[in-house]
């Protein structure tokens, strides 16, 4: 969609147009630090199939506006669901209010970028809603049909598309068109009464096609009927401090929770992330890199603009084990004495932008797999996580292996129910031995929660070895 297209879309019938919308800005935002005006537009779709059937079909739009001012760390915030100028002028008034003490002239505005990382498509106008319900009814029958073990099939698929446009105090504008799709699927099967699930999902900024393509959703099947099967067959997972081997890709949810969140600016300027003041210190092992990474095409976490205007960019956050960056939006940076990274992420109009992670990622070492495996004698191998729990002030977290095996001498063997992991971020970084030379990314399903606010996020990380990490298990001696 071009700025033509997005210019009916702001400045409608609505007594607003482009000028007036700057102007106003403009003012409201004169004698701050910094400032901007976020306009959204959105749609989403969301379908359930459940029991053979379709229980769920949702559609949704929204409108509206955001419009800030900021001084120091007191921050001017009014928003709408609706684009006018009456609204924008309320806002206007809301905002005003905000002054800086020191008279500073306002920030400067963020450099322009031409890069995109995903097409300017709407993945909703994709498929006709006949096409996305036979969809899943084709999945649905296949994978009934695959193993008459299966007892239950739940699909989800789901697509929204945003306009976004920013102006600043400057009259800079900046446009985004941004799109995202997901399918998921969880499969349970049922064996002597035994009954069993699994589930596998995946999706990006993207449009449906590769959602539809008939090799990519079976994958999802067989991946979903795999794990279930593997944990008919799991015995109890044993307890205690063990060597604990992390797959590639999703295991990276516990980087991102455990390690990311802590590396956000906010936590770190307010002193309550366990990082707080360890700039340029070793807090990981030799060899352990970890980025923040927006600009890889496609994927759930990227943005060519983050909320703020600022564009997105391959942080660096630890380089061979020491500390070299946070996660910055504009108003902490600023407040730091840096520059944004291009973190600024908020959930929609209705709320404000704080640091956020994008594609979070441990990148590849040079060590094989298979040879890491081979050096653990008694040990946990995560090939995959559900939920988990994580203190920002001390890194300590409780994650659930969905997916966990046990290594004996070397070699995977039964796979194992109920393991948790237990132990600290900031202290795992330090006990990481051996990095794998196969980073992937994950499948595209992460959602990050922080204040209420909900993003797509991204993870990846190579298979990792950790040297004494606490296991809860539920064997019994």
């Amino acid at each position: 969609m071009n700025n033509t297209n997005l210019d009916s879309l702001f400045f409608g019938n609505n007594g607003l147009d482009k000028h007036t919308a700057e102007k106003i800005t403009a003012e409201a935002v004169s004698g701050a630090e910094d400032g901007e005006l976020y306009m959204q537009s959105s749609q989403s779709e969301s379908f359930s199939f459940d029991d053979g059937k379709l229980k769920v079909a949702n559609s949704n739009s929204d409108l509206g506006f955001g419009l800030r001012s900021l001084s120091g760390d007191i921050i001017g915030y009014a928003h709408a669901s609706e684009i006018s100028k009456e609204s924008l002028e309320r806002a206007a008034k809301t905002v005003k209010t905000v002054r800086s003490k020191n008279a500073k002239e306002i920030d400067v505005s963020p450099a322009k970028t031409n890069k995109k990382y995903y097409k300017d498509i709407n993945p909703l106008s994709d498929y006709t809603f006949e096409q996305k319900v036979k969809l899943l009814q084709t999945i649905d029958s296949y994978a009934r049909n695959k193993n008459n073990k299966v007892e239950q099939v739940s699909i989800s698929l789901a697509s929204s598309w945003e306009a976004i446009r920013i102006l600043r105090a400057d009259g800079q504008m900046i446009d985004d068109i941004r799109p995202l799709v997901r399918l998921g699927v969880n499969i349970a099967i049922k064996d002597n009464k035994k009954m069993e699930t699994g589930s596998y999902g995946s999706g990006g900024r993207h449009g449906y096609e590769i959602l539809f393509n008939e090799k990519h959703w079976k994958y999802h099947v067989d991946e979903a009927l795999r794990q279930a099967i593997v944990m008919l067959d799991a015995k109890a997972a044993p307890a205690g401090e063990m060597m604990v081997v992390l797959g590639p890709g999703w295991p990276g949810i516990l980087l991102h929770e455990a390690i990311g969140h802590g590396l956000e600016g906010d936590f770190n300027r307010k002193k309550t992330s366990v990082f707080s003041n360890l700039m340029g210190e070793e807090v990981a092992s030799k060899g352990v890199t970890v980025v923040d990474d927006g600009t890889i095409n496609a994927k759930r976490g990227s943005l060519s603009i983050d909320d703020e205007g600022t564009p997105t960019e391959n942080t660096v956050l630890i380089e061979d084990g020491k500390l070299v960056n946070y996660m910055q939006d504009r108003l902490n940076a600023r407040l730091m004495g840096t520059k944004s990274t291009g973190n600024g992420r908020r959930q929609s109009y209705a709320y404000q932008p704080m640091p956020r992670m994008r594609n979070t990622i441990m990148t590849s070492g040079k060590n094989n797999p298979e040879e890491i495996i081979a050096s653990v004698k008694d040990g946990i191998y995560a090939k995959s996580f559900a939920g988990g729990q994580v203190d920002i002030t001390n890194g300590k977290f409780v994650f659930s292996a969905s997916e966990a095996y046990q290594i004996e001498n070397g070699r995977i063997t039964s796979p194992v129910k109920g393991a948790t992991l237990i132990g600290s971020g900031f202290e795992v970084l330090k006990k990481v031995s051996l990095i794998g030379d196969d980073m992937q990314l994950d499948p595209g399903i992460g959602t990050c929660g922080k204040n209420g606010q909900g993003v797509p996020v991204g993870v990846g990380q190579p298979t990792i070895r950790i040297d004494g990490l606490t296991v809860g298990g539920t064997k019994t001696n």
